[in-house]
């Protein structure tokens, strides 16, 4: 039988390895507590799943639907950008409704990368980034992605040294899994780039409404011509715990927006629609719940983040996302993620997500997730002072 080859160019998966050490300690009936997979505990607000029970007694929402999403939540995905950034889209030709984020990134490859177009992708980088165009044929490259390093140099170089020329780069602000976040400044300056190169962005925004301590995320089509070179994803599963219900969109440059809708047209029917009109209802309706998710994630932030200082282990607070990044303590450095991981799992009880998992950049450091409660979340910092402390 012929190889499977675009299966065999990618990796082994890095954080399957730790789920298994994780799920071996649960069956000896260990408590690991899991701040490792990014998977929202929080209910979704109640109005929503009203509107989604409704919706389902009706019979004619049982019926295909449209793989670009429906008109009305395609308009209330452009009213949301007017009222948010005072950006105007027009809601069928600039926007696509797509069965999540990760799901509308992974076809937007396929449908824009041809086989040997270089993409570039930060290091460290949520993993659909790099792996979507390793699917799709392209010639991956990596941008380092560091608080000691210029983005933008780097991002010079690596234009100056590529032959054939770049097509694209990927980015993601507030950044998982560094946390990293940006002002406007930088998407001009990355609008400007991306013009002068005749480069594609693709800007993964899930991360939109995660942020604390007064910082507010722009949206890169805030930046005046951005939609001539760029386009934005968006998705519900964070801002108002909707994780499993698989809504997102992508937005604004017309021709790449089309582009990925008529790859959709031969995919899918798109979502089943009583959980599209209940993501109506998510972007429409009053948004204090956004803001109480937030809040809890700020609270769950600081209970993890000023209980590892307390014993001993800094690390820096972030301005966005519903993660921690934090570098591994010096004694361990030369263990390298994966190993220290392992390490936390059996000697902690604490699960979390290697550095190495998201690229080479990221090996020094490991990645909590904010999914736990706060009686949880101390329970863990008890476990990991004991690590620590043993060794």
């Amino acid at each position: 039988m012929d190889e499977f080859r675009r299966i065999n160019r990618l990796p082994p998966y890095v954080f399957s390895i730790v789920n298994e050490l994780k799920m071996e300690a649960r069956r000896r009936g260990e408590d690991i507590i899991d701040l490792g997979m990014g998977n929202p505990d929080l209910p979704t607000p109640q109005h929503i799943v009203d509107k989604l029970a409704e919706a389902i007694y009706n019979p004619r929402n049982h019926r295909y639907s449209a793989s670009k999403g429906i008109a009305k939540l395609r308009l209330a995905i452009a009213n949301w950008y007017q009222r948010r950034y005072q950006i105007e889209l027009d809601p069928d030709r600039e926007t696509v409704v797509t069965i999540g984020a990760k799901e509308g990134l992974s076809h937007l490859a396929l449908a824009i990368v041809n086989p040997g177009d270089v993409v570039f992708v930060p290091s460290p980088a949520y993993p659909i980034h790099p792996y979507s165009i390793i699917i799709a044929g392209g010639d991956l490259r990596s941008i380092p992605l560091s608080p000691d390093r210029d983005f933008f140099e780097d991002l010079l170089s690596a234009t100056k040294l590529t032959w054939p020329r770049p097509k694209m780069v990927i980015v993601s602000y507030p950044h998982n899994p560094t946390t990293t976040v940006v002002d406007l400044e930088f998407f001009r300056k990355l609008v400007d780039f991306a013009r002068e190169h005749s480069l594609i962005i693709v800007h993964d925004f899930a991360y939109a409404d995660m942020t604390f301590d007064g910082y507010r995320a722009p949206s890169i089509l805030e930046v005046e011509g951005a939609k001539d070179v760029a386009v934005e994803f968006f998705s519900v599963s964070k801002s108002y715990s909707m994780a499993g219900w698989r809504v997102g969109f992508c937005v604004g440059n017309q021709r790449i927006v089309q582009a990925l809708t008529k790859l959709k047209s031969y995919l899918d029917y798109g979502i089943f629609q009583p959980i599209q009109i209940a993501a109506i209802t998510a972007l429409n309706g009053d948004q204090q719940c956004v803001q109480e998710i937030v809040n809890t994630y700020k609270q769950r932030r600081d209970t993890l983040c000023d209980g590892l200082a307390r014993i001993g282990w800094e690390v820096e607070k972030p301005l966005g996302t519903m993660f921690v990044w934090g570098k591994i303590p010096e004694q361990f450095k030369d263990l390298g993620s994966l190993e220290f991981s392992k390490m936390m799992i059996r000697e902690a009880k604490v699960a979390v997500s290697p550095g190495i998992g998201f690229g080479e950049y990221g090996d020094d450091h490991v990645r909590f997730a904010l999914v736990e409660n706060e009686h949880r979340t101390r329970q863990a910092i008890r476990g990991i002072r004991h690590f620590l402390q043993q060794h």
